[in-house]
């Protein structure tokens, strides 16, 4: 147990990926900006040319957002909100293409996220921790 500093396991998420896999690249994009696979200049140039847009808030040279997991009740009513502060990408999965299959198969993916706390809240917002 560590005294005075709090730790908690990671956000894995599954999602379906868009038609256009519009959520896919922005997560894509987001894990390239923050690690500069290719080249240490990458990191500059997607600081310069705001490539996570406006959504995202820079504190210092790396770029987190809040996010918010809503818990839907057996009615598909959001039932609870979980809030994830200083949130970022650090892994995503591959696309797997199969020619093989004969029915419609979506796309789906594989995300994991860093952050640094989060609060539980229900419907009317009050905090449940």
């Amino acid at each position: 147990m560590r005294v005075g500093r709090q730790a908690f396991g990671d956000l894995n998420i599954s999602f379906l990926i868009d038609e256009d896999l519009k959520n896919y690249l922005e997560l894509q994009r987001w894990i390239r900006g923050l690690g500069y696979p290719e080249k240490l200049d990458q990191f500059e140039n997607w600081k310069q040319q705001d490539v996570l847009y406006d959504h995202f808030s820079k504190q210092g040279d790396e770029p987190y957002s809040d996010g918010t997991l809503q818990v839907l009740n057996s009615n598909n009513i959001t039932n609870i909100e979980i809030r994830f502060r200083r949130l970022f990408p650090y892994s995503l999965s591959t696309l797997n293409f199969n020619a093989s299959d004969t029915d419609v198969n979506y796309f789906t993916a594989q995300a994991s996220f860093k952050y640094t706390i989060y609060d539980i809240h229900d419907i009317e917002g009050n905090n449940l921790l």
